[in-house]
Formats: structure tokens, C-alpha cells, sequence
């Protein structure tokens, strides 16, 4: 089995990166008067308040159970994440290709431009650090997958959030620092506007992508595959279990709710049976810690 990610520290990690970012960003737009470079402070601003989402949701999600919550508040993590996906959508995104249109109409001629590279290269700096620390912690968890697959198969929204913010941020700032020297190459402003537009692009894409991902989480669903099918081997080589009928997971959050619909010797007399079961369940949740709740059921057909 894979290992465990700390998705707090990969937030901390991002939010630190983001705010400094951001302050240096915000000076560069307002004495450059670079499109681009304020579209990145909105974007850096913006990420910092998603992380502050993020953290929130992490801690509401560690609640305990409660009689109105008797699965405990796991899937809460998804809400704010999805929430996150949709500001950077919205409040990055949206505002970037706003930005990017109306320079585009109204061009309007670069000021100190050696300065918003300064920031440019400081902020790239500050964000391959906090990447690469999101980086480490994927690949705790990634097993060998490709990243793309890792996306698609993760189950760790907050994690899925950060790595996509931070890779947007990363080619956000080569966009910006492309788009500010091809302007001061030539001389004309709109290349600042096209590069604005460009990032807007990129991270409602990036928005879109990760919405997807934890929109399925937000549904209801199990754990990845590699899990699932480990814990379907695990039960079937139990010598209790003559059979799996059915196995049926769902991710809450850190921890997993596991059904399973089992064939059992109904020669036992009853005593026997659940002793069977109960070593059964205990077993499984020494081997795999993270399932929290465990629904068992023997019979004799599906």
C-alpha cells in the first residue's frame, strides 16, 4: 500500500509562497502598470484565500460522529474544495481574461518593465519551492502512476486542489514573464494583453479539471482502484470467506466506509459465525487503518 500524504503541510507550504508572492506582485502591477502582472496578484490573492478555505475544511472535516452525522464530517473537505475550484474559476480566471480583453482594446505602454521580471523570476523561485514540496507529498501516494492518472484516480481533494493551483501558478508566471518581454522586445503592449488572456485560459482550465474531479468525490465516491482491489484480495484470501459477493467502498474524506457481502460456512453454529466475522473486521482494519466503518454480511448467494 501506498504511503500518506500531509495535505496541511502541502497547503501551509503553498499559502506562505502565495502571500509572499502576492505583496510582491501587486507592488510590480501598480509600477509597471503591467495587464499581466496585476491578472497574477489577483490570481496569488485569490490562491491565498482558497488555501485559507482549504485549511478550514480539513479541520471541520475531523469533527467527530455526531447523532445527525453518524459517518462523521469527511466529505465536508470535498464541499470546500469544490468551493475552491470554483473561485479560481471565477476569481481568477474570469477576472484574467477580463483584464486581458479590455488592455487588449485599451493599450496602455509597460513602466519599469525590468522591474516585473524581478518579481516574476522571485515569484517562479518561491512557487518551484512550494511545488515541489506539493511534488514530495504526491509522491507518497502515487504508487507509480503517471501524475495525470494520479488526478484521476486520487482521492485527497485538498491535495488535488493544491497541486493544480500550484502548477496554474507555476505556467501562469512563465506566461506573465513571456508576455512582458515579448513587449518590451517590441515595443507594443497588446503582447501584455495577450498574455493575460492566456493565463485566464490556463487557469479556467485548471478549474475545470479539478471542479471534475471533485465533483465525483462530492457524489460519492469509492476508493481508488489499487485500494479496492487490495481490499478485495485481503478478504478473499481470508480462509473464512468462501466468496465476495459484493464489495462496496466510499471515501469520506481521510477514512472509508467498506459494505461487504461475504460467503460464509452457515455450518457454523451462530457463536462461530460471528467470531469469524468479528476477527474478520478487526483484521481488516489493523491492515488497512483508514477504514473507519465496516458493514459485513454472510449468506449464501447474491
Amino acid at each position: 500500500m501506498s504511503g500518506k500524504a500531509d495535505s496541511v503541510k502541502t497547503i501551509f507550504y503553498a499559502l506562505g509562497a502565495n502571500f509572499l508572492i502576492f505583496v510582491a506582485k501587486f507592488a510590480a502591477a501598480l509600477f509597471t502598470r503591467s495587464g499581466a502582472m496585476l491578472a497574477e496578484a489577483v490570481h496569488s490573492l485569490a490562491d491565498c484565500g482558497n488555501q485559507v478555505l482549504l485549511l478550514w475544511g480539513v479541520r471541520q472535516a475531523r469533527k467527530p460522529p455526531s447523532p445527525d452525522y453518524p459517518l462523521g464530517h469527511g466529505r465536508e473537505v470535498y464541499f470546500w474544495s469544490f468551493l475552491v475550484a470554483l473561485m479560481l474559476f471565477s476569481v481568477g480566471g474570469t477576472y484574467s481574461l477580463y483584464e486581458g480583453l479590455h488592455k487588449l482594446d485599451h493599450p496602455v505602454a509597460l513602466t519599469r518593465p525590468w522591474l516585473a521580471i524581478g518579481v516574476l523570476a522571485f515569484s517562479i523561485a518561491l512557487e518551484t519551492v512550494s511545488f515541489r514540496a506539493c511534488l514530495a507529498e504526491v509522491s507518497k501516494v502515487r504508487d507509480g502512476r503517471s501524475y495525470w492518472r494520479w488526478f484521476r484516480e486520487s482521492r485527497n481533494s485538498e491535495l488535488l486542489v493544491i497541486f493544480g493551483e500550484d502548477l496554474a501558478a507555476l505556467l501562469g508566471l512563465v506566461l506573465a514573464l513571456a508576455a512582458i518581454v515579448a513587449s518590451m522586445l517590441t515595443g507594443d503592449p497588446r503582447w501584455d494583453a495577450l498574455g493575460t488572456i492566456a493565463i485566464g485560459g490556463l487557469l479556467v482550465l485548471v478549474a475545470a479539471f479539478v471542479a471534475i474531479e471533485i465533483k465525483a468525490l462530492l457524489v460519492g465516491q469509492g476508493v481508488d482502484p489499487a485500494e479496492h482491489r487490495a481490499i478485495y484480495g485481503w478478504l478473499n484470501a481470508r480462509p473464512e470467506v468462501r466468496g465476495i459477493f459484493s464489495l462496496i467502498t466510499m471515501q469520506m474524506g481521510e477514512q472509508v466506509m467498506v459494505a461487504v457481502q461475504a460467503e460464509m460456512d452457515f455450518d457454523l453454529s451462530g457463536h462461530e459465525l460471528v467470531a469469524q466475522i468479528n476477527a474478520i473486521e478487526k483484521g481488516l482494519k489493523q491492515e488497512f487503518p483508514q477504514v473507519r466503518w465496516l458493514f459485513f454480511e454472510p449468506d449464501v448467494s447474491d
